[in-house]
């Protein structure tokens, strides 16, 4: 029986993470570089990648950076071709990118609609399609999907009260596809020995909103009362969640939803 540090243990494994550069993205490509991963951290912002995995190698990890638009398939098979082309595979996919969702309540039009649902569902597919057919090849692979608490369930409008801010229908049709679609696909997959889990985080907490949104002081406070354990996440809260489902301590879960909410959809 292996001891539990070799169950966290992912030397050697070759990670993708969309979004990598972003805020929670970081803090999942720094976690599995941690384990000992080799983490291409990917979006549109190349440049904004590569600085991410400089960091991650002065702290004595290794990641590179390469870019990636989720929406269209060429450059999902571009990137899947150059890490293959450099690591000669890919054992883990964390679905973290999405674009196009736009602020706004019931006024979303057609077109900001179609765009949310290209950038923050459709992408997630196509990732998984097409890298996961690479995985099918060598019978292995874990794929990790981020949702959002609204995805499971509706934005409590007592929440936003007057602040100005809300939660866009857009991000609550996406986010709830992932959580069936990543169902799904654990389904389909589990003969080809590929787990498909997901994460649903809360609201992470943005000191620089607090410049940019007049009105989210009122909405701090509203969501941290609500929130059981009494505040919002932080980017570090995400990393022990990424390592239990990236790797071998979560040999026997698939199509699992792990909430990551401080308790926010308990009640």
């Amino acid at each position: 029986m292996r001891h539990i540090k070799d169950l966290y243990d992912l030397a050697d494994r070759v990670a993708i993470v969309t979004g990598g550069a972003g805020t929670l993205g970081f803090a999942m490509s720094e976690s599995l570089a941690e384990l000992g991963a080799r983490v291409v951290i990917a979006s549109r912002n190349v440049d904004n990648c590569q600085e991410k995995a400089a960091l991650i190698a002065e702290g004595g990890g290794e990641a590179v950076g390469m870019k990636l638009d989720i929406t269209q398939e060429d450059s999902i098979h571009d990137l899947t071709a150059a890490v293959l082309d450099r690591f000669g595979r890919i054992d883990i996919l964390v679905n973290n990118a999405i674009t196009g969702v736009r602020a706004g309540e019931m006024d979303v039009s057609l077109e900001d609609w179609e765009a949310s649902l290209r950038g923050g569902l459709t992408s997630v597919y196509l990732c998984a399609r097409i890298i996961g057919a690479e995985m099918v090849k060598r019978q292995s692979g874990v794929m990790v999907n981020i949702g959002s608490i609204y995805g499971i369930v509706a934005a409590d409008q007592g929440i936003y009260g007057d602040s100005g801010i809300n939660s866009p229908p857009t991000y609550a049709a996406v986010k709830g596809g992932v959580v069936q679609l990543t169902r799904y696909l654990a389904a389909y997959w589990a003969k080809d020995g590929i787990r498909v889990n997901m994460i649903t985080p809360g609201g992470f907490y943005n000191p620089a909103f607090k410049e940019q949104r007049p009105g989210y002081d009122t909405f701090l406070k509203n969501y941290c009362r609500k929130t059981p354990l009494g505040r919002m996440a932080d980017p570090e809260d995400v990393k022990g969640a990424i390592a239990y489902l990236a790797g071998d301590a979560s040999n026997y879960v698939t199509g699992a939803n792990l909430v990551l909410d401080g308790g926010f959809t308990i009640w």
